[in-house]
């Protein structure tokens, strides 16, 4: 008997259905529109852009305009790109403009799908990020799209790493914009460190698009992005610690491959401390549980760590002298990203490279935070069905399952499960074999670079031919790729995860006319393209007749996501294609989480050398193995999100403070308010409310107003008269500082005085942010403990956070008081001095020139008259030593050079220059 569920699901449709049936109307709208947007000129396109932004300005919904838009769309791809995007694509448009995940298989054409709702958004003028995993998609895709956005007369740019400033500010100025997650991240909190409002980048975060949205909001969202500076060097402690690590035993440790978690034992502990006296890192009579040996314990718990968690050539490799992380989910190189906390030292230390110095935050942000801060999220991925629970919770994100436009021919096989991972291997190597012979392309996707290897090495002594692609092949990987579709080709990828170029069968046409305009740039690069797609047809037909292509998996992912993406490559677009795991119960996911009994059923069934269990219940225990892991990974990131969030509010608040501050001309109020509360503050401290006149402590307050609001009057008179109150003395004390601030004004001039201001609070606030960042670190590191106490930790972390934020704020208003009361401006012999120390340093650093060009002249045999003008430190050009400048006019300026302010005026006056013409005005 069915069930009521699968009764509703048969009449009624499953959500996903509901979804999918109520997008239908819509498109059958757009494509109602096709005939009179195919009349339009290509100028009527661009003027149709015109009206719609002007519809939209006058307050009509986007919902409104978006039939028309995504017919105009449509048409602009088309001229531009030749595409004509199908109604599935139009579908997966709308769930992206409705603020949802769209998830399409590969092939289906995310890049083009994400043009629809990105035009529609941009009509409002607020600027829409489309957000990609790497910068060679980020730039890719905005050269291949732009030629869209310019037929429908809009702008669009792509950020990227050490970008021009002039370039990035236009590149968030247009109307779209690409660029890779971090990059956004990363000038987010940039942004937020300028001092200067029109230095500033980031727009409006209005909408944004993320490709591979698993990739970036779930794979990576554990992972914080941080902006540091250099700590004090530390490097020799990490050496020494290094050294003992090494002499472990197993019983002075306890790892948990599970929660990769790794502890000393008691027995451990000794022999640290034993080892640690005899290398004088640890003080005679000091053992690790004392205070004092808070910073040793850190560093040999990191050291730990770095030796028994972290493999060369899976979690890191080394290049150049440098540990270069690698990402576990795509397989990239992770260049420019640390390890924190001294993790990172600790793995050169190990490697025995250059360790670099810790890193001082700075500022930090997760991407959990950044995305929430979009008014509108939306994202597209071929997987991301299994994460819809953290989708919906942390993003308010809903996925929705949009259809192929051709029905899926690839054959999905069970898993075959062996019982040694040689006895695996042997089977890999026999199914790449078979299939190679009949010229069937295989993909073969592993999970670590030393997997890729030993496979590699198995197939080259089969002489089969084949393509690595892993982190070291990194800069290959775009080629690799569009070559892994061919007859026989052979193709080891380590996690095929987000890699963003399909693999076609038969081969990748615009990759090959590249190529071959590369070897002959003078070839016609029409004719090419037409012999390459007649090459490409005739080599995909044979690919079809063998079977498409066969993606072949050396062991299961702790994510399914990740196993489902390596499928996905295969059966793109309608294709035939077949998929199978190979798996042992050495394998890290059989081996953790429970093969025992698995083994037992093995042996009990008498398997012979080389035989493999296929069945239905094999692969379903896998998924639960798989789905258990995937919540506890999904807890861990909640809960570092509730932490993070604590922080996120404080941060909302500074940066907030921040841009106002920028954007006031005047910050007299805001400053006078801050002076005021200090003075508050000093009152309540030396006249405690509702205390006696003789508890007054006059003479402390007489001190702290001299040190703090930089005030010399009668406090001790005061609290001696008769009928003075606390609010008398406080108003006397707001009268004589506001006085005194009044005559600096008139000393610096209005002007330079609301600067000075402005420039101390943003300097203030950015110090005292970056000391609350570390003191947080602090606390969240130990707050855990606060849980032996029966006491939940989230909250102590909420309560001490919020009272260290409070304490922040308080010494923030008390340092710019105290710095605005003690500056003054200087008299002209102070500033007679200061310029005399600056042209003295410049004219060090130009005899310094000098002597070196000189050098130069001499070793090139031109004894010293190689130039008649050279390039001073300042930039200006001056004449060299030894030669007269031919065009100098004592009467023209213009032809002066830079002179010095304390030189002669060039004008033959015999005055100092800054006395004659370079007078300051």
């Amino acid at each position: 008997m069915l069930g009521l569920g699968t009764v509703a699901k048969k009449v009624f449709g499953t959500p996903n259905d509901r979804k999918i049936k109520a997008t239908r109307p819509l498109v059958e709208k757009i494509n109602a529109l096709e005939p009179e947007f195919e009349a339009l000129s290509d100028e009527e396109i661009k003027a149709r852009t015109a009206s719609l932004m002007d519809r939209a300005a006058g307050g009509e919904s986007l919902d409104a305009l978006l039939p028309e838009a995504f017919a105009n769309c449509r048409e602009a791809a088309r001229r531009a790109l030749g595409l004509r995007a199908f109604d599935t694509q139009l579908m997966g448009g709308i769930f992206l403009h409705q603020g949802n995940i769209s998830e399409m298989k590969t092939g289906e054409g995310k890049t083009l799908v994400a043009t629809f709702p990105a035009y529609l958004n941009a009509l409002v003028n607020k600027g829409v990020h489309i957000v990609t995993v790497n910068d060679y998609l980020a730039r890719r895709d905005a050269e291949w799209m732009s030629k869209v956005y310019g037929a429908l007369g809009m702008s669009c740019g792509v950020v990227y790493p050490q970008q021009p400033e002039k370039e990035k500010r236009e590149a968030y100025g247009c109307h779209v914009t690409y660029a890779t997650n971090n990059e956004l991240g990363f000038d987010y909190l940039r942004d937020n460190m300028k001092s200067e409002l029109k230095d500033m980048h980031q727009r409006d975060h209005y909408y944004a698009i993320v490709d591979e949205v698993d990739s970036i909001l779930i794979d990576e969202a554990r992972t914080p992005l941080i902006i540091s500076g250099p700590s004090e060097d530390r490097s020799e402690l990490y050496r020494v610690i290094d050294a003992v690590i090494p002499l472990l035993q197993e019983s002075h440790y306890s790892l948990d491959e599970k929660t990769r978690n790794v502890n000393y034992t008691d027995e451990g502990n000794e022999f640290l401390e034993t080892h640690l006296s005899e290398a004088g890192i640890l003080p005679e009579g000091q053992t690790l549980y004392d205070p004092e040996s808070t910073t040793i314990v850190h560093h040999v718990n990191q050291g730990l760590r770095a030796h028994k968690l972290f493999q060369r050539d899976k979690d890191y490799i080394v290049r150049d002298d440098e540990v270069v992380l690698i990402d576990e989910f795509t397989g990239r190189m992770m260049t420019g990203r640390r390890l924190s906390d001294g993790l990172h030292q600790a793995i050169e230390a190990k490697e025995n490279v250059k360790i670099q110095p810790e890193n001082v935050t700075l500022a930090s942000v997760t991407f959990q935070n950044y995305f929430r801060l979009y008014d509108k999220l939306a994202g597209m991925t071929g997987t991301a069905t299994t994460e819809a629970e953290e989708f919906a919770e942390i993003y308010k994100l809903g996925v929705v399952e949009v259809p192929t436009n051709r029905p899926i021919a690839r054959v999905d096989e069970h898993d075959a499960v062996y019982r040694t991972a040689r006895e695996k291997y042997a089977a890999i190597v026999e199914a790449i074999k078979e299939a190679h012979a009949k010229g069937q392309p295989v993909l073969v996707g592993t999970t670590s670079i030393d997997k890729s290897e030993l496979l590699s090495n198995l197939l080259k002594q089969e002489s089969l031919p084949h393509n690595v692609l892993n982190a070291r092949q990194h800069e290959q990987e775009a080629q690799i790729v569009a070559d892994a579709g061919k007859v026989g080709a052979i193709t080891i990828a380590t996690n095929m995860a987000g890699r963003g170029t399909d693999i076609q069968l038969g081969g990748n046409v615009d990759m090959k006319v590249m190529q071959a305009l590369d070897a002959d740039p003078d070839a016609d690069p029409e004719e090419l393209r037409q012999r390459m797609q007649a090459e490409v047809a005739e080599e995909k037909a044979r690919v079809k007749e063998v079977g498409g292509l066969f993606v072949l998996a050396t062991e299961r992912h702790e994510s399914r996501r990740i196993d489902n993406q390596l499928r996905g490559r295969s059966g793109r677009q309608g294709d035939p294609g077949r998929s199978s795991f190979f798996l042992s119960l050495e394998d890290d996911l059989m081996r953790i989480f429970g093969s025992e009994r698995l083994e037992n059923v093995l042996s009990k069934l008498g398997m012979k050398e080389g035989e493999a269990i296929v069945h239905p219940w094999v692969n379903k225990s896998l998924e639960k193995a798989q789905a258990k892991v995937e919540g506890r990974n999904f807890d861990i990131r909640k809960q570092l999100l509730k932490f993070d969030d604590v922080m996120n509010d404080q941060r909302k608040v500074i940066f907030g403070q921040r841009r106002e501050i920028m954007e006031a001309n005047d910050l007299e109020e805001i400053v006078a308010d801050m002076r005021h509360q200090v003075i508050d503050d000093l009152v309540e401290q030396y006249i405690p409310p509702r205390s006696y006149a003789d508890q007054w402590d006059g003479e402390g307050l007489y001190v702290a107003a001299m040190e703090r609001i930089g005030v010399d009057v009668p406090v001790i008179a005061w609290t001696e008269e008769d009928g003075v109150d606390e609010q008398t003395i406080r108003e006397r004390l707001y009268e004589a500082s506001d006085k005194l601030m009044a005559e600096k004004t008139e000393a610096f001039g209005k002007t330079s005085m609301r600067m000075i201001e402005k420039q101390m609070l943003l300097q203030a606030i950015d110090s005292k942010w970056r000391e609350h960042l570390l003191t947080l670190e602090h606390l969240r590191s130990v707050v855990g403990f606060r849980g032996y106490a029966q006491r939940d930790p989230l909250n102590e972390y909420k309560t001490e956070a919020f009272q260290l934020f409070e304490h922040m704020l308080e010494s923030l208003r008390s340092e710019v008081t105290t710095k605005l009361a003690q500056i003054r401006p200087m008299n002209r012999e102070e500033q007679e001095e200061m310029y005399a120390q600056i042209e003295a340093q410049r004219e060090a650093m130009r005899k310094q020139l000098e002597e070196k060009y000189a050098a130069e002249d001499a070793a090139q045999g031109s004894g010293g008259t190689s130039a008649a003008v050279r390039t001073a430190p300042d930039g200006a050009a001056q004449p060299a030593t030894g030669s007269a400048r031919p065009d100098f006019d004592e009467a023209d300026p213009a032809t002066w050079g830079n002179p010095g302010r304390n030189d002669s005026c060039p004008c033959g006056s015999g005055k100092k220059f800054k006395h004659c013409h370079g007078v300051l005005a």
